[in-house]
C-alpha cells in the first residue's frame, strides 16, 4: 500500500520562497522514501476565502473539506509557513485551527519555515513545534528554516536531506492510516472508506429547528 504524504504550504505570493522550500523538501522525501509514496501539496493561499467562511459559519466548502480530509488521511505531514511578526502566518494558523484535534495523533510531522532574515531561525522551535506537539503529532527532530540568503547555501540542502530522511524512516515503520473521505467532491458530504464509520454526515450535529421551536412550529 502506498503511503500518503501531505505538504501544507502557506506562502502568500506566487511564486513564493515558502513554496520553493516545500518543493525541495518534497523532492528529497520522494528520493529517499522511494516508490510507493504519494505526495499532495495543499496551497493554503488558494483556500483563504474558504477558510474565512468556515471560521464564520462552521461549515467548510467542498474543496476545503477535501483538504482537511487529506490531512486527516496523511501518513506523514510537511508543514511550511512564512514568518510574520516572529511567528507562523495567520493564514497558516487558521488552516491548522480547522484540523480535527485527533487527526494528527502520532503522525510524523516535518516542520519548516521561511523568513527574510536568520533572526527568525528559532520560530520552528518556539512556535511550530509546540503547535503540533499540542495536536499530539510526532514532530521530527530536525526542523528546516530558510532565510532568503540560505537558498544558495549547501547547508540548507544538507538540512533538508536530514529532515527528509527522518520522515522517510518514519514512513517505513508506521502502519498506513485509513483514508478519510468526509467531503466527496461528486456527491457532497459523505463518510466513506473508513472501516466501521457510522452512517452519518457532518451536519448530524446541527439541531432540528422544528424541535427547537417546539409548540411554536405547530
Amino acid at each position: 500500500m502506498s503511503r500518503r504524504v501531505v505538504a501544507i504550504t502557506a506562502g502568500l505570493s506566487q511564486p513564493s520562497s515558502t513554496r520553493l522550500l516545500t518543493d525541495r523538501i518534497v523532492a528529497s522525501v520522494q528520493r529517499q522514501a522511494g516508490d510507493g509514496v504519494e505526495v499532495q501539496v495543499i496551497e493554503v493561499r488558494d483556500l483563504a476565502t474558504d477558510i474565512t467562511s468556515h471560521l464564520l459559519t462552521g461549515f467548510p466548502s467542498q474543496r476545503l473539506g477535501a483538504a482537511l480530509d487529506a490531512v486527516a488521511s496523511a501518513d506523514a505531514l510537511i508543514a511550511v509557513t512564512p514568518v510574520f511578526t516572529a511567528s507562523f502566518s495567520g493564514l497558516f494558523k487558521s488552516f491548522v485551527d480547522l484540523v480535527d484535534k485527533d487527526a494528527l495523533y502520532e503522525v510524523p510531522v516535518l516542520v519548516a519555515a521561511t523568513a527574510g532574515t536568520s533572526r527568525h531561525s528559532l520560530v520552528t522551535e518556539y512556535a511550530l513545534r509546540p503547535l503540533f506537539t499540542y495536536l499530539r503529532a510526532q514532530v521530527l527532530p530536525t526542523a528546516v528554516f530558510a532565510a532568503t540568503d540560505d537558498f544558495a547555501d549547501d547547508a540548507l540542502s544538507r538540512r533538508i536531506d536530514r529532515a527528509a530522511g527522518e520522515l522517510a524512516r518514519a514512513l517505513a515503520i508506521e502502519a498506513p492510516r485509513a483514508k478519510v473521505n468526509s467531503w466527496s467532491v461528486d456527491t457532497g458530504p459523505a463518510i466513506a472508506d473508513v472501516p466501521g464509520a457510522p452512517n452519518a454526515t457532518p451536519y448530524d450535529a446541527v439541531p432540528d429547528f422544528r424541535a427547537l421551536l417546539g409548540e411554536q412550529a405547530r
